[in-house]
């Protein structure tokens, strides 16, 4: 079975093919920066990689030109897209509607639509991925794959707020806890590596969203961010956690509009408030020139994951394992090191030379540490075509 998955971000669109039940990417690629003058598409094959600068107004033109590249004569892999035999996307939040992988409908297109508020960066983009998708794969059955359904085994004792009880039995204001395909997918990698049947995991998926999975057993057990994805860690230009009464204050002492707050919190804090840049890469260079803004930045990111390690080993009663995983969690040795810090309480020590040449899947911990410390690359796209594929047999 051929399956296409998409991940459809506000101004991006990644993509794989994959022949399951084998998981052989076929290809893969990237189209980013969609909607700018330096819009790129990235398409990449056992053989052949293509890297271009290319006109893309919007994500139906994206996803063309993906399609063009997958139909190309000389360095394709398919002859027509009815080869396509379903299509997995990626949904960010799933609300109280979907707990599992779903076949997209109307009725389900809706609700997904319905949640717009919640995840405003996120399902507008999946959405529109969606309708793309279905005009040019009429023929593939086209899944939704919520970031949201991980995190159903979370309990009632940690997804509940501390608000009047109708808020939940009416609106449904709860934790629901997201980047869920990414902790499933590098946890259950961990629990193989581990052969241990009962294992207590803390997840911590650092990109330009951050967030931190308390995992037992292989489940869900609490999750850093919550109702929408805002809370928890600093990101790149989401907050975290921060005192709600400073919402009232802007809004009642400095005349800012709810928009105005939820833009400020969504789009112009975490580091890039802190820093004047969003990308870490930029934020650890101007560190190292002496940036004071960007090394105390580092140490307020570091300090928060630390707060969440402490809080989930406490509510597991032990740990076995620290996962780096995403972006900035792959390929950030200094977060990873800022962040093991101190740490021995915990029974965690990195060891700097393996944490300094960590490649792919790798154990970066010392010898004397008592709890593992993995760097396991995520792939959610294989995680989705492996849903997908499940809910189809």
């Amino acid at each position: 079975m051929k399956i296409l998955v998409i991940n459809s971000g506000s101004s991006s669109i990644k993509y794989q093919l994959i022949n399951m039940p084998s998981q052989e990417v076929i290809c893969t690629g990237l189209v980013e920066r969609i909607g700018l003058d330096n819009a790129e598409i990235h398409y990449k094959k056992i053989d052949f990689e293509l890297n271009n600068v290319s006109n893309i107004p919007n994500h139906k033109i994206g996803l063309e030109k993906v399609v063009t590249l997958l139909l190309d004569q000389q360095n394709g892999v398919i002859k027509s897209t009815d080869e396509i035999d379903a299509v997995g996307h990626r949904v960010v939040h799933g609300g109280s509607n979907f707990s599992k992988t779903t076949i997209i409908n109307n009725e389900v297109k809706e609700k997904i639509k319905s949640l717009f508020t919640l995840a405003p960066q996120h399902n507008p983009a999946n959405y529109e991925g969606i309708l793309v998708a279905e005009t040019i794969f009429a023929k593939a059955k086209q899944i939704a794959v919520f970031d949201t359904a991980f995190h159903q085994t979370i309990p009632e004792k940690a997804f509940k707020y501390a608000i009047p009880n109708h808020l939940l039995e009416e609106y449904n204001i709860r934790l629901y806890g997201f980047h869920g395909t990414s902790h499933k997918y590098v946890s259950e990698q961990a629990i193989a590596h581990l052969k241990k049947e009962n294992s207590k995991i803390i997840s911590i998926h650092l990109g330009n969203g951050c967030s931190m999975t308390a995992i037992e057993n292989g489940k869900s057990l609490d999750h850093s961010l919550g109702f929408g994805p805002v809370t928890g860690l600093v990101m790149g230009s989401r907050s975290g956690d921060i005192d709600h009464t400073i919402i009232f204050y802007l809004v009642n002492e400095l005349g800012y509009s709810i928009d105005k707050v939820n833009s400020l919190l969504q789009k112009e804090s975490g580091m890039l408030g802190l820093t004047g840049f969003s990308d870490l890469r930029d934020i650890e260079k101007e560190a190292s020139k002496g940036n004071k803004d960007c090394q105390l930045a580092l140490e307020i990111s570091s300090y928060r994951i630390k707060k969440y390690i402490g809080s989930y080993a406490a509510a597991m009663n032990g740990l076995d394992a620290l996962i780096f995983t995403a972006g900035i969690g792959e390929n950030s040795s200094l977060i990873r090191k800022m962040t093991c810090e101190n740490m021995s309480f915990l029974g965690i020590d990195l060891d700097s030379v393996k944490n300094e040449n960590a490649k792919g899947f790798s154990e970066i911990q010392s010898s004397i540490s008592k709890t593992k410390i993995f760097v396991i690359p995520t792939n959610e796209e294989v995680e989705i075509a492996k849903q997908t594929y499940k809910l189809l047999v």
